[in-house]
């Protein structure tokens, strides 16, 4: 079987675990300070499930009905918290150790909140390569790239924990097209990205990604996984969706950042943001030929609030 849950370790054993099976589970991962802070803002983002359930706010709770992905808030977010887990160090290291690569780039982060009979979050197996990259995913461990699943509250079973099938050579010999594997037979989809042969045998072997709160589920875009249903009465979960790549895959893309970049939330978090954590969207690090005295001037400008010290350093 897989080793598929391991709890804070030597993080080579977690990227061993990663490339042999498509995914890990990380026990804990998150530093607890960090992740308490994103907790204590939590209810100025999203309705507790208590609020939820309770109608407290029919208008907020409005959005979160009838689609599974309504409950999406994409980067930047409203909580600078928020922000700054999506690039603290512990996910940059383990993307860099993931992706045997210490330049990484951060092409998408999104928080999502799920209610128990707010939208059927039940989905058929599938890989997220068609919206992560322009391509298809590559082995070499040079063009990987990595998905994380960051839990911000616990999540069980029955609050609908991911399904992660580990690799094996039945399901790297599948091919690109299609890229949606239902249980049964018999789904006709018309573009043949649906498969009309059901797989019941994908769906035997899934594993389920639960953990507490601080979890992170590592997988690979074309790692089969797939949401599942919230059954627990009155239930609700919190998560990241976090996503790096090498800085060199450029036909990995998620997000555009510069179409983001005057965003009243960009602009806060920039100013709490170091130059390494900027790096991960594309800033030049200190050093870089961009970086000369006019355009340092101009960043300072632009983001009155981040200290160019460091840039201002290294001309």
């Amino acid at each position: 079987p897989p080793r598929t849950t391991l709890a804070v370790m030597d993080l080579e054993t977690a990227a061993a675990s990663w490339v042999a099976d498509g995914f890990v589970v990380l026990d804990r991962y998150l530093p607890s300070d960090e992740l308490a802070a994103v907790q204590r803002e939590l209810p100025h983002v999203f309705p507790s499930g208590e609020d939820f359930h309770d109608d407290v706010d029919p208008t907020r709770n409005a959005r979160f009905i009838g689609d599974e992905f309504n409950g999406i808030d994409s980067f930047p977010f409203a909580s600078r918290a928020m922000n700054q887990l999506a690039v603290c160090d512990a996910l940059i290291e383990l993307a860099a150790t993931l992706l045997e690569d210490g330049s990484v780039r951060l092409y998408s982060a999104e928080s999502w909140a799920k209610y128990e009979g707010a939208a059927d979050y039940d989905q058929d197996l599938h890989r997220d390569y068609l919206n992560h990259t322009l391509l298809v995913p590559s082995d070499a461990p040079q063009f990987r790239q990595v998905e994380f699943f960051v839990f911000l509250s616990d999540v069980t079973p029955e609050l609908g924990a991911p399904r992660m099938v580990a690799r094996s050579k039945e399901s790297d010999a599948l091919s690109a097209r299609p890229n949606f594997f239902p249980r049964t037979d018999g789904n006709i989809s018309g573009d043949g990205w649906v498969d009309p042969t059901g797989h019941p045998d994908l769906y035997a072997r899934e594993v389920v990604a639960a953990g507490p709160a601080g979890t992170v589920v590592a997988f690979q875009p074309g790692t089969i996984h797939r949401g599942a249903a919230i059954t627990q009465p009155r239930g609700a979960r919190f998560t990241m969706h976090v996503n790096y790549r090498p800085a060199a895959a450029e036909w990995a893309q998620r997000h555009a950042w510069a179409d983001r970049s005057h965003d009243p939330h960009w602009y806060d978090f920039v100013a709490h943001a170091n130059p390494r954590q900027l790096e991960l969207f594309g800033f030049p690090p200190p050093g870089h030929p961009y970086w000369t005295s006019s355009t340092v001037a101009g960043v300072a400008d632009r983001y009155p609030g981040l200290d160019v010290g460091p840039w201002r350093q290294a001309l």
